[in-house]
């Protein structure tokens, strides 16, 4: 269907275009806040331009949604769609930390196929394909065998009071770093009771699930990708034995919050 090898030297390429501009390397970058609040920065315009031209020429049939590209329905129409984070972890980025990725998912009916994460300043390259199990850099992944909800890890920066028996480890600002650690088996579980973006999580969440992580939404519904809305309601990727108590823990917090506004 695709040529696999020019993808991932298309994403690679990606990663370095955003190193040049990467201040832990020393390297100054343009950047500015958007209207949302949330940072940006001009390595993620030229990493979002870049992509979309390559991609573009490698399957020119496929569309495109993308957190630094103005949305267009026309999408909605294609069978295969691009959806892709030029830089998930901004605020690491712009602070020099490594804690970010580019993320890049080849999503048809609803489902990632393909989904490849780049992480250069860890030297890091993470990848799966729907049936085909999940790797990074060459090694395959095998999320973790946990079977008790308490004590697990999660990379957090302070877990709730209600979630006291829970285990926080390192946390990088991308959450699609995030949900590669539960893939990798370094992180037990990651959840969100919020609205997110489907180019946040659609690369990752397959590289989990091909780990053989649980991936579902708070409610413990299938996670579906390039909707006419590309948002979703709270996120649960973990251990597959903890899965379920852990859409029974967070199902009741995520109702309690569907209602409000964004």
């Amino acid at each position: 269907m695709i040529d696999r090898t020019r993808l991932e030297s298309i994403c690679a390429e990606a990663g370095e275009i955003a190193m040049r501009q990467w201040p832990g390397a020393g390297h100054e970058v343009v950047s500015w806040t958007k209207a949302s609040n949330s940072p940006v920065c001009a390595a993620d315009l030229e990493v979002d331009q870049f992509l979309k031209s390559e991609l573009g020429l490698l399957l020119p049939s496929a569309g495109w949604l993308s957190e630094e590209t103005a949305d267009d329905p026309a999408r909605l129409e294609r069978e295969l769609i691009w959806v892709v984070d030029p830089i998930d972890g901004t605020r690491d980025f712009l602070g020099g930390r490594s804690g970010w990725a580019v993320s890049v998912a080849l999503v048809g009916n609803g489902e990632p196929l393909i989904g490849i994460l780049v992480a250069p300043a860890r030297e890091e390259t993470w990848s799966a394909a729907r049936g085909e199990g999940a790797w990074r850099n060459g090694e395959r992944l095998c999320a973790s065998t946990r079977s008790a909800l308490s004590g697990a890890r999660v990379p957090v920066d302070v877990l709730p009071k209600e979630d006291g028996d829970l285990v926080t480890v390192y946390k990088p600002n991308s959450i699609a770093l995030r949900l590669a650690m539960v893939a990798s088996g370094e992180a037990d579980l990651v959840a969100t009771v919020r609205w997110g973006s489907e180019w946040d999580v659609a690369a990752a969440a397959l590289i989990a699930q091909e780990a053989g992580a649980g991936v579902s939404d708070a409610f413990g519904e299938p996670l579906m990708f390039n909707k006419r809305d590309p948002q979703a309601f709270g996120l649960l990727v973990s251990a597959p034995g903890i899965h379920e108590a852990a859409v029974r823990r967070l199902g009741p917090r995520a109702a309690d919050h569907v209602a409000r506004p964004r």
